[in-house]
């Protein structure tokens, strides 16, 4: 099975909010809410993905953060075939009055991304929405909870 490298951001703003993505492709029966981020290209660190994909799909010029999370997973996305993806997570830290807008997108991305939002921890432990990984919840209470705001 391939191994993928894929950088994600965990984008949160000063009213403690993390923003995602809704996805949708054949992978998945019902539609789901994950991070920005993306695949490392040939000759890139997990941090210069980070910097690149930040920009790309959301617009956003903020610094990087620290590594949150690092984890490993079997899955497919989009147009892919199932891989080993290993993904580390990096906290973003920005203001909810900066413009977010799709400055780079593949046409995948323009394909199987329908919407992005605003989610507040209150809302994701509500909502029945899909959230991926299934630890999202969980690892925005962490890093809310590290910043003194849970």
């Amino acid at each position: 099975m391939d191994v993928r490298k894929c950088a994600r951001l965990l984008i949160v703003n000063e009213l403690d909010q993390l923003l995602l993505f809704e996805y949708k492709d054949e992978h998945c029966a019902e539609p789901f809410w994950a991070t920005a981020g993306g695949e490392l290209k040939e000759g890139e660190t997990y941090l210069d993905a980070a910097k690149r994909e930040l920009y790309e799909e959301t617009g956003l010029e903020c610094a990087i953060g620290e590594l949150v999370l690092e984890r490993e997973d079997v899955f497919a996305v989009a147009l892919s075939v199932p891989a080993i993806w290993q993904e580390q997570y990096f906290l973003v830290q920005c203001e909810s009055d900066n413009e977010v807008f799709a400055a780079s997108w593949t046409e995948e991305e323009k394909a199987t991304i329908q919407r992005w939002a605003w989610w507040s921890l209150e809302d994701m432990r509500r909502n029945r929405a899909l959230f991926k990984p299934l630890i999202l919840t969980e690892l925005l209470e962490t890093v809310l909870a590290s910043r003194g705001s849970a």
